[in-house]
């Protein structure tokens, strides 16, 4: 039988399930909103990635399984658990090794990393003091405009102008949305200046990440075409899109991690 090696990223928004051969090659993957146990979320997520590998039939089947993200001490029967941090950093350099620097906005917290040139990390930094500008951040905003995500997210690329978001803290900008959306001004441009507001809490992470021509980033946020396109005006930095999903990055990483350990095991 071949081996296969598992990484399982439990956020506090989504969770993530990653499986690769021996090859280092990606078999099976499954993203599903978190519940509210973290171990629930792990089990659900490996059991639908393990039953998209016919050979596997559960997940003592692994030869190694590696968690990690916020509940990643909770993942019932994994070998060991590596952080988010390091996850994100592998994950990518498997994707792009010319990648060395991202910024990971989570649902609770956003990430500047930079990537040495193994895949492990040369240095971080973190903002978790404040929700503004993670993933339950833009889900307040999409909210306030009565819209799903996607379609926040593509909202300010029509702008004309920009109309600057003041207040720092989710409770307060997400009512100051409201009321510039009940004084009709228009939405492309209340929704430009939330995407700038996060692209400038974005740059304090790319700077200690050590960004200098080039970025990439990791989570559910990486997929926001509005902030892309923010974070490269404000940072002044090519946002480089990767061929895999960037939501999936800590649980790719954690499987190669498991590959790397499982191989070494023998």
């Amino acid at each position: 039988m071949s081996k296969y090696f598992g990484g399982c990223d439990v956020g506090s928004t989504y969770t993530k399930c990653v499986i690769l051969n021996e090859k280092g090659e990606m078999v099976a993957n499954t993203t599903i909103r978190s519940k509210i146990n973290s171990e629930q979320s792990s089990r659900l997520a490996l059991e639908q990635t393990i039953a998209q590998v016919p050979e596997l039939k559960s997940v003592e089947d692994l030869d190694y399984l590696i968690g990690t993200g916020y509940g990643r001490n909770k993942v019932p029967s994994a070998d060991e658990n590596i952080s988010e941090i390091s996850c994100h950093a592998m994950g990518v350099h498997v994707t792009n090794p010319q990648v060395k620097a991202i910024i990971d906005i989570g649902g609770q917290d956003v990430k500047g990393i930079s990537i040495d040139t193994d895949g492990t990390v040369k240095n971080f930094a973190m903002n978790d003091k404040c929700a503004a500008g993670t993933g339950r951040f833009y889900e307040a905003m999409a909210n306030a405009f009565e819209m799903s995500l996607p379609e926040f997210s593509k909202l300010s690329l029509s702008a004309k102008n920009v109309i600057p978001i003041t207040a720092q803290c989710t409770v307060f900008a997400e009512s100051e949305v409201i009321t510039l959306v009940g004084e009709g001004k228009p939405m492309d441009e209340i929704a430009a200046g939330i995407q700038l507001a996060v692209a400038k809490r974005c740059f304090v992470m790319a700077k200690k990440a050590g960004a200098t021509d080039s970025i990439t980033l990791t989570g559910g946020c990486a997929k926001n075409d509005g902030l892309k396109k923010a974070i490269e005006h404000v940072l002044k930095l090519k946002v480089i899109d990767l061929d895999i999903d960037p939501q999936l990055m800590g649980a790719l990483g954690a499987a190669e991690y498991a590959r790397q350990k499982g191989l070494a095991k023998g």
